[in-house]
């Protein structure tokens, strides 16, 4: 099935029943990579395009809703999709970071006014974008290991806060508020577990690797539900960061989440938070909070036929939209009464991302299980 994409720039339905609209969708049996692919693509390119995207020396900022999980998933659906080369925006993306990683002393921070907190938010991802690409070839670039040197650079290495990253805060969740420090140590620990070539045992890098985990576990009881989810990813991609004991109290606090219907929903993994404008905060399964849960679990879980995790990827295989191949995901900020604006896909571009990943993730093998059950 090819995906129907209807002019979505031009399009100019709103409110409720334009929600209804482009999410519903006939039953299917199976996920449509084709529509995701270019749902992703498009979005990609909608959002390097955007004035507000520019920055300096031809490049773009990296941004954590559409940009990251755009650079981590569309390796995935080039290979389910047999693909030969990178797509044109997966090119644009990767030549902009490095770019931006070469002239490092020289490009201007994301935003000047938190010139601080946007480096170490930027060195973070710069870092786990150009390993996640190097993991490809099994090489290690010299771009990435000078990412990674930045990376390290901006860590914190005193104080209550030592091992963690400064990071941009906005005061919107889940990428720009006050707890996303420890999101952006975890992403920093992923990308040190992703990188090729054996770079998590590099010598020179340990008494940074035991910082960054010391404060992952000692900050751990604090966090949201949804940050300690994605700590269990992180901890597959680096081990030694969770037991198995640590890694099982979350997969069952996350399964005990778990809607009905196979889903979650992104307000109950991160509780508490208010939108700005007054309205409620919905309820219902979502496309993020369900990728990122199947994500974490599907590399964490002892059984990989576990009911629980079949519930889920049905749920995910069932709300892939028909009219474009994206997955619904809802603002924890603010209601979008436009749901086709191009700010109100923010969710919608993370919650694709993330299903996909969610869907070409292997499932654990049994000697995998016995090794993590005999910890």
């Amino acid at each position: 099935m090819k995906p129907i994409m209807v002019g979505i720039a031009s399009v100019t339905l709103c409110g409720i029943a334009a929600a209804a609209a482009f999410r519903a969708h006939p039953p299917a049996e199976n996920w449509n990579p084709n529509a995701a692919a270019a749902y992703l693509d498009y979005r990609e390119g909608w959002w390097k395009n955007w004035p507000r995207a520019s920055k300096d020396h031809g490049t773009f900022c990296v941004s954590c809703h559409t940009v990251l999980p755009y650079a981590l998933s569309r390796p995935k659906l080039r290979a389910a999709l047999r693909e030969s080369d990178f797509s044109a925006n997966e090119r644009s993306l990767i030549e902009s970071v490095r770019t931006r990683v070469r002239l490092w002393n020289e490009v201007y921070p994301y935003y000047g006014q938190m010139a601080d907190q946007a480096r170490g938010t930027e060195a973070v991802l710069n870092a786990l974008i150009l390993a996640n690409y190097d993991a490809e070839t099994g090489r290690l670039s010299p771009d990435t290991r000078s990412a990674f040197e930045h990376m390290w650079a901006t860590q914190l290495r005193e104080g209550t806060n030592k091992g963690r990253w400064l990071w941009i805060q906005f005061g919107n969740e889940p990428w720009e508020a006050p707890d996303s420090a420890y999101y952006g140590t975890v992403l920093a620990a992923a990308a040190v577990g992703i990188a090729p070539e054996d770079y998590r045992t590099s010598p020179e890098i340990q008494p940074s690797v035991r910082l960054m985990n010391d404060y992952l576990v000692r900050e751990s009881a604090k966090q949201s539900l949804m940050n300690r989810v994605i700590l269990l990813w992180a901890s597959g991609k680096l081990p030694g960061i969770l037991d198995a004991q640590q890694q099982k109290a979350i997969m069952d606090e996350a399964f005990a989440k778990e809607n009905a219907d196979g889903g979650w929903s992104t307000s109950s993994l991160i509780e508490g938070w208010k939108r700005g404008d007054g309205t409620r905060q919905p309820t219902e399964s979502d496309g993020y909070a369900t990728g990122q849960a199947v994500l974490a679990l599907t590399q964490a879980s002892l059984s990989p036929n576990d009911a629980r995790l079949e519930r889920a990827r049905a749920w995910l295989i069932r709300n892939q939209s028909w009219w474009d191949g994206h997955w619904p995901a809802y603002s924890l900020n603010k209601r979008h009464y436009n749901p086709l604006e191009g700010g109100a896909r923010f969710m919608d571009d993370a919650a694709t991302a993330y299903a996909v990943l969610a869907l070409t993730e292997p499932e654990k093998t049994s000697s995998n299980e016995t090794a993590v059950a005999s910890q």
